[in-house]
């Protein structure tokens, strides 16, 4: 149930109520949707994978297939958009602190994981539909990014100290 919650708040970004709610979501159950998005985002080239004639899904088993993709596929790609979201909310911080906004790095993060549904889902529909290469992914990390700068704004300004 939480994680149904999780999805709809985030296709509701950057609503003001709905980044709240997410706000209040802890950031183990954060990172647990993020790599269950990976997984959905992994969906085309496992199936691509598999169907290859010429490729390692036709010779091995299932098991050894399914470990290899693991090995090499999803674990690179997943350390791959945990960097892209580390450096779109670093670049979201230093964006607060210019506009003097109340909000920080853990919380852009958490906030960044978020903005990712959309363009994911995007993906993996595409994906399935034709081929997609992985470089589609940072296109897509675009759109996380002006998310983001939309989210900044609606936080409330800092109280300059006198």
């Amino acid at each position: 149930m939480v994680f149904w919650r999780m999805f709809v708040d985030s296709l509701k970004l950057p609503a003001k109520q709905a980044m709240f709610r997410l706000n209040r979501i802890g950031m183990d159950f954060t990172v647990l949707y993020m790599f269950i998005l990976m997984v959905v985002v992994s969906v085309p080239s496992f199936t691509n994978r598999l169907q290859d004639v010429d490729g390692p899904g036709n010779s091995m088993n299932l098991l050894f297939f399914l470990i290899y993709f693991f090995i090499f596929y999803y674990l690179p790609l997943t350390i791959m958009v945990f960097l892209f979201i580390s450096l779109i909310a670093y670049l979201g911080t230093g964006l607060a602190k210019f506009l003097w906004r109340k909000i920080r790095f853990s919380i852009l993060w958490k906030l960044t994981v978020y903005t990712t549904t959309i363009p994911f889902i995007l993906y993996m529909a595409a994906g399935l539909i034709f081929p997609l290469g992985d470089l589609w992914l940072s296109v897509f990390m675009i759109y996380s990014l002006v998310l983001i700068l939309k989210i900044i704004t609606v936080y409330p300004k800092r109280k300059k100290r006198t």
